[in-house]
């Protein structure tokens, strides 16, 4: 049986896991656009998406892995419909920013809401490092 390793972050929570690796398989917890522990979110959209990818790369260093590890993301945002060209346009380019040389799957779900009030996008993703 392949051991699990748990990556925690106490300075933000110690409730769950920031991510778990098994194997060659990294697993992260939705990543919200929050900068620091208090919690707080940018007024921009765009502001609060790329804080998210900054998020991740944080928790994927945490994790041993790099965005270019990276193989699927799921991202979930509040108030797509009628925004779906902005949150399309700059997911592409956060991917393009973040990883250069692949692209991942990607699946974008419309929601009603997320784990904090003012949150409006979460991000998931699932990297592979051998």
């Amino acid at each position: 049986m392949t051991e699990r390793e748990i990556i925690m972050d106490p300075d933000f929570t110690e409730d769950f896991a920031m991510a778990v690796r098994i194997g060659d398989r990294i697993e992260l917890a939705g990543q919200g656009g929050w900068q620091g522990s208090d919690m707080t979110f940018p007024d921009d959209l765009g502001e609060e998406m790329a804080q998210a990818f900054a998020n991740i790369g944080r928790i994927l260093e945490m994790a041993g892995a790099t965005w270019d590890d990276v193989i699927t993301v799921h991202s979930y945002h509040v108030d797509l419909p009628g925004n779906q060209d902005f949150v399309n346009a700059t997911m592409g380019a956060l991917f393009a920013q973040h990883m250069p040389h692949h692209r991942p799957t990607w699946t974008d779900v419309g929601v009603t809401a997320l784990g904090h009030p003012r949150m409006r996008v979460e991000v998931q993703v699932v990297a592979h490092r051998s």
